[in-house]
């Protein structure tokens, strides 16, 4: 134990303190350290030299950092919930936009045909997008382009094919025909119609260039095949007959981010790029873009099978879908928000 006596500057009085244990023992050893007699160790009240720890400025400063902490902590739980949230009120204004995209199309489908020979040149092509239309022409079969795979379902089993575009080319001095090129979409063909196709094209291209001086055995081959090209060409392959179809005026297609990029070069088309498409045959870069929606299908020759109309009322995500994504986002967020409420309740009730 160790008394201390305090004099106050503001006046004549002095105040006796009691120092216990460890604190005597430091004081005891400071005095003796600066030859101070402990009976002459005086100590102002107005002087503020001595803190004490807890009320150091770096502790004071740390309550503050702690508390932002913890506040920054318990909002960082709340996030999930409204990221969720927003997911769903963004899906809401999808099924609104997805509505009106389903409408539009459904009411420019009803409409009338549009007959493609009667069209000026002064035509706005944005104008057709989604109306049928209606064209006769002559199919350029030599100048046809294969986008794909793409897959159907036939009889419950899934086979892959691709879609056949040829040009539509107009017929000399009949005014009903088309009067400029159109690329039509003649529907989905199985990989084995492409293969005997391209032989069949192939083999038109034989005889010009067959040599002179060809072994006899080879003239023997070339004679026989003459002969049986035009059967094999009926069967695979449509006559060089005028054509009259009906149709939906399109444009190019949107691929998404996993769709590879075309190549023309190698004849690889994975999306419809109807520059591109009419670059490749030929034909000016703003061709008209059919889709055949026809059908009266020939159970002889069913292929080229045309497109459904009502699949281009139709979208990879329904309005229906969005509803679903709409209370699942939902649900998630209040789940989520209802976990981040119950742990920050927990927290408060164990202090």
């Amino acid at each position: 134990m160790l008394e201390v006596h305090v004099k106050h500057k503001t006046s004549s009085s002095s105040t006796t303190i009691v120092i216990y244990g460890q604190a005597a023992s430091l004081l005891n050893r400071h005095c003796a350290l600066h030859m101070l007699p402990l009976s002459a160790a005086t100590f102002s009240t107005s002087a503020r030299t001595i803190s004490s720890t807890d009320g150091s400025p770096s502790a004071s400063s740390s309550l503050p950092q702690e508390k932002q902490k913890g506040i920054w902590s318990k909002l960082l739980l709340f996030v999930p919930g409204a990221i969720a949230f927003g997911l769903g009120t963004w899906q809401i204004f999808r099924r609104q936009d997805k509505i009106k995209m389903l409408d539009y199309r459904g009411r420019r489908l009803e409409a009338e045909p549009v007959k493609l020979n009667a069209l000026s040149p002064s035509w706005n092509l944005d104008s057709l997008d989604f109306r049928r239309v209606a064209c006769r022409g002559l199919f350029d079969e030599k100048r046809s382009i294969f986008v794909g795979p793409r897959s159907r379902s036939i009889s419950g089993v899934t086979n892959n094919g691709y879609y056949v575009i040829t040009p539509l080319m107009p017929i000399p001095g009949d005014p009903e025909s088309v009067q400029s090129p159109v690329l039509v979409n003649r529907g989905w063909v199985p990989q084995s119609w492409r293969e005997k196709l391209r032989e069949v094209l192939q083999n038109d291209k034989q005889p010009m260039n067959a040599p002179s001086t060809a072994l006899q055995g080879e003239r023997s081959n070339w004679w026989r095949s003459w002969f049986e090209k035009p059967a094999r060409k009926e069967d695979h392959a449509p006559r060089a007959s005028p054509v009259e179809l009906i149709g939906v005026a399109r444009g190019s297609e949107k691929p998404s981010i996993f769709v590879p990029a075309n190549d023309p070069g190698s004849g690889q088309w994975f999306y419809v790029d109807v520059p591109a498409v009419a670059h490749a045959c030929g034909l000016p870069e703003n061709v008209i873009y059919v889709e055949d929606i026809n059908e009266n299908i020939n159970p002889s020759n069913p292929y080229p099978i045309p497109k459904d109309a009502n699949s281009l009322i139709r979208s990879s995500v329904m309005p229906q879908d969005h509803l679903n994504y709409i209370l699942t986002w939902y649900s998630l967020s209040a789940a989520v928000t209802f976990m981040a409420y119950k742990r920050i309740r927990a927290k408060r009730s164990h202090r």
